[in-house]
C-alpha cells in the first residue's frame, strides 16, 4: 500500500479540524440546550441536482436494505463478471448501452473500484459531517473508507475522503495475507453558493492508484496449452469440479501486475440569469489515466511456447513492460432552465485529448528497463453539440428527450463521423416507452495497440479501418405501487421488455484482438422486480432474461436472478432496528469470456463453459442510532451443489466465508 496518500488525507483532516473552527455555524440547539444534528439536519448535493437548478439536496440514505450486498460497496452496482476477487478486473454481465462518443481510452476494467467526478457526493450540514464504513471478511476482502466535510461558512464547504479497496489471493496462495488488489483513493471536494443563490459552484479531486497481481487463473496439472480443446476428456486435475482447492492450485502466472493511475480536476458553476428559467453554467474536466502491465518473468516450455501468451511473441522474449497513457481536458459551456412544466440543457463541449503508448525494448536484459515508443503519440481535438428537454403535464404524462453529436475534429483527420446518440422517453401514469439509437467509433485500444504480446492496427483511413457499432432499442416499462392489502404491504412490480440491434460490433476474438462483425446481434430483453411485506417479513426477488446473448461478440447468461427475504423487526424497546434474512444470486450456464492481462481485456473463448450455480448468503443487520452494522455468512451453500464455482474461465469464486461490515455516522 502506498503511505503517503493516507498521511495527507490525515494532515488535511487535522487542517480541517484545526483551522476552519472558527468558520463554522453555530450549532443548532432545542429548547434545552442539547445538540439536535443528525440525519435531517444533513443533505448531500449531487452536481446532476444542480444541474437542474435545484439545491435542496436529498437526505441522507439510513436504511439497512442495501448494506450488507456486496454489489453496493463499490461504485457500479450492476451485476458484474470479475476474476473472483474484490479489486480484480471486472465487465458488465449484462448487456449495457454505451453512450460516449469521440475518443476514449477503452481501459475500463477497474471502472468499478473509481470514483465518478460527475456523482461526488457534497453535504449541505449544519455541523461537521464525517462518517467511516468497513468491510471485512476472513477471507482477505476488505472496503474502508473515511469522509469528512463542514460548512465554513453558511454557503461554503469542505470536505476530504479516503478510501482502501484490498484483497488477498484465493488461488495459490502461501499465505492468508498474500495481497493480491490495493486500491487506494484520496477525494478533495468543496461546494460554494452565493446569498442569493444565483452561483453555485462544485469542485473535486481525486487522485486513484490501483495495484492488482494477475495470476492467469489456475493452471491444470498436466496441461500446458490456456484452453484445452477437449476439457472434458482430459484425466488428472484438468475438469472444473477438480480445481476448487484455492490456495493449492497453481496459476500461469507469478510475476504479473497491472497498475493503474487516475487523476482528475473536476468544477461545474452555474450563473442564473433570468431566474431558473435560464441559467448559464461550465464544466471543466480534466483527467489522466495511466496503466501498466509487467511480467518479469516469461517461461517457456520445451517446445518454445509460452504457456499463457500467445506462442508468437513479437518483442521481447525475457519480460513484458507495456505502459500507455491517456489525457483529456474538456470544457463545457451551456444553457440550462426549468419551469414547472419545462426543464432543458442545451451545450458544447470541447476535448483535447491524448494517448501515448512504450513498451520494453526487444534487446532489455530487463535491468536496465529501457522503454521505447510502442505505437505513435496520437492527439486530437473533437467538439461535440448536445442537449435534454423534458415536458411534464401535471401527472398524467411526460415526455423527454435527449442527445449528443460529434460533428467534427479540429486539426486531424477523421472518418467515423458522425457520431451520436439520440433518446426518447413517453411516460403516461404507470407506463412508459423508451427508443434509443447510437453510432460511435471503436475505442482507441481497439484501433491500435503495440505491445510485447499483441499488436495491431485499426486506425481511421486505413484499409482496415474499423466502422461506427450502430446500436438501436427499443423499451417498454410498467412500475406499479400496489396498495396495501391486509398484512401485503408495500408492494412494488416493475417490469421492462427491450428489444435491441447491434450492428458492426467490435469484440475481441479468440485470438484477443479486436475483430469488427459484419451480421447484425438481436438481443430481447425482459426484466422484473417485486418487492413486498407480510408483516414483518419482506420479500425482494429481481430477474434478467436474455435471448440471443450466446453468440460470437456476445457473452451473456440467458437468466440472472437475484432474490431476498428478511425479517425486520425493532428490538431492546426500539432502541435497535434488526434485519435477519437470507440472499441468494443465481446465474444459468453460459460461455463467460475470459481475461487478458496485458492488454486488460476481456476476450472471447469458446472450450470453457462456466456452469449454472446459486449463491447464498445469510446474514444479519442492525441500525443503532448513527452506527449501523451487519455479520454475513456468505455461501453458505459450498458443497452443497458443488465445492465451487467460475466467475470466469479458470478464476474460482471466494469459498465460504464470514463478512463484518460497520458504518459509523458523525454529525458534530
Amino acid at each position: 500500500m502506498e503511505a503517503w496518500p493516507l498521511r495527507w488525507c490525515l494532515v488535511g483532516l487535522f487542517l480541517l479540524l484545526a483551522g476552519g473552527g472558527r468558520y463554522a455555524q453555530a450549532q443548532v440547539l432545542d429548547d434545552s440546550t442539547r445538540v439536535i444534528y443528525g440525519p435531517k439536519t444533513t443533505r448531500i448535493i449531487y452536481e446532476a441536482d444542480v444541474l437542474r437548478d435545484s439545491t435542496s439536496g436529498t437526505p441522507l440514505d439510513t436504511t439497512l436494505t442495501r448494506w450488507p450486498q456486496a454489489r453496493f460497496w463499490l461504485y457500479d452496482t450492476t451485476f458484474q463478471q470479475d476474476l473472483g476477487a474484490v479489486g480484480t478486473a471486472s465487465r458488465p454481465l449484462l448487456y449495457q448501452p454505451s453512450l460516449q462518443l469521440g475518443a476514449r481510452f477503452g481501459r475500463n476494467v477497474f471502472d468499478r473500484y473509481a470514483r465518478d467526478a460527475t456523482k461526488v457526493p457534497y453535504y449541505d450540514s449544519r455541523s461537521p459531517y464525517s462518517f467511516f464504513r468497513l468491510v471485512q471478511s476472513g477471507s482477505g476482502e476488505q472496503v474502508f473508507e473515511i469522509s469528512y466535510s463542514r460548512s465554513l461558512k453558511k454557503n461554503f464547504s469542505v470536505g476530504v475522503a479516503y478510501e482502501r479497496i484490498a484483497s488477498n489471493k484465493i488461488l495459490a496462495s502461501r499465505s492468508p495475507r498474500d495481497g493480491l488488489v490495493e486500491h487506494s483513493n484520496l477525494l478533495f471536494f468543496s461546494r460554494y453558493q452565493t446569498e442569493d443563490e444565483r452561483y453555485h459552484l462544485l469542485f473535486n479531486f481525486s487522485n486513484v492508484r490501483h495495484r492488482a497481481i494477475e495470476q492467469g487463473g489456475i493452471w491444470p496439472v498436466i496441461t500446458t496449452t490456456r484452453l484445452p480443446s477437449n476439457l472434458d476428456s482430459l484425466g488428472g486435475q484438468t475438469r472444473p469440479d477438480d480445481l476448487f482447492n484455492y490456495g493449492r492450485e497453481r496459476v500461469y502466472l507469478t510475476q504479473a501486475a497491472n497498475k493503474e493511475d487516475r487523476d482528475e480536476l473536476y468544477f461545474t458553476q452555474t450563473y442564473r440569469l433570468l431566474g431558473r428559467g435560464l441559467t448559464v453554467y461550465h464544466t471543466f474536466d480534466a483527467k489522466r489515466q495511466y496503466n501498466s502491465y509487467s511480467d518479469l518473468e516469461l517461461n517457456a516450455d520445451g517446445t518454445g511456447n509460452f504457456r499463457f501468451y500467445p506462442a508468437n511473441l513479437v518483442r521481447n522474449t525475457r519480460a513484458t513492460i507495456d505502459r500507455a497513457e491517456y489525457r483529456q481536458v474538456e470544457n463545457t459551456v451551456g444553457l440550462l432552465g426549468r419551469t414547472n412544466a419545462v426543464e432543458y440543457r442545451l451545450y458544447a463541449r470541447d476535448r483535447l485529448a491524448s494517448l501515448s503508448s512504450r513498451r520494453l525494448d526487444s534487446t532489455s536484459q530487463v535491468s536496465g528497463l529501457p522503454l521505447i515508443t510502442g505505437a505513435p503519440t496520437r492527439n486530437f481535438n473533437e467538439v461535440f453539440f448536445g442537449g435534454t428537454a423534458a415536458f411534464n403535464y401535471r401527472t398524467i404524462y411526460a415526455v423527454e428527450a435527449a442527445g449528443e453529436l460529434h460533428a467534427f475534429s479540429l486539426g486531424s483527420p477523421y472518418t467515423n463521423y458522425p457520431e451520436y446518440w439520440l433518446k426518447a422517453v413517453v411516460r403516461t401514469g404507470p407506463l412508459s416507452a423508451e427508443a434509443m439509437r447510437s453510432s460511435a467509433s471503436p475505442t482507441l485500444t481497439q484501433q491500435e495497440f503495440v505491445g510485447n504480446h499483441y499488436e495491431w492496427h485499426h486506425l481511421p483511413g486505413s484499409s482496415s479501418e474499423f466502422r461506427n457499432t450502430g446500436t438501436t432499442q427499443l423499451t417498454g416499462r410498467i412500475r406499479l405501487k400496489i396498495p396495501d392489502l391486509g398484512r401485503l404491504t408495500g408492494q412494488r412490480f416493475e417490469a421492462s421488455v427491450s428489444g435491441v440491434n447491434i450492428v458492426d460490433l467490435v469484440y475481441y476474438n479468440t485470438a484477443g484482438v479486436p475483430e469488427q462483425i459484419d451480421v447484425a446481434r438481436n438481443l430481447l430483453i425482459v426484466t422484473a422486480r417485486h418487492k413486498v411485506g407480510v408483516g414483518r417479513v419482506n420479500f425482494d426477488n429481481q430477474a434478467t432474461y436474455t435471448k440471443g446473448g450466446d453468440v460470437d461478440g456476445l457473452r451473456i447468461p440467458a437468466l440472472v436472478t437475484n432474490s431476498r427475504v428478511y425479517y425486520e423487526s425493532y428490538i431492546f424497546r426500539k432502541a435497535l432496528l434488526s434485519q435477519v434474512g437470507a440472499e441468494l444470486y443465481y446465474q444459468s450456464r453460459f460461455r463467460a469470456f475470459d481475461y487478458s492481462p496485458s492488454t486488460q481485456q476481456f476476450y472471447q473463448q469458446n472450450t470453457f463453459t462456466i456452469r449454472n450455480y446459486p449463491v447464498v448468503n445469510v446474514f444479519f443487520s442492525a441500525d443503532i442510532k448513527s452506527v449501523t452494522v451487519f455479520l454475513k455468512a456468505a455461501y453458505v451453500n459450498q458443497g452443497i451443489m458443488g465445492d465451487g464455482y467460475f466467475t470466469t474461465p479458470y478464476y474460482t469464486g471466494y469459498p465460504r466465508r464470514f463478512q463484518l461490515g460497520l458504518r459509523w455516522d458523525f454529525f458534530n
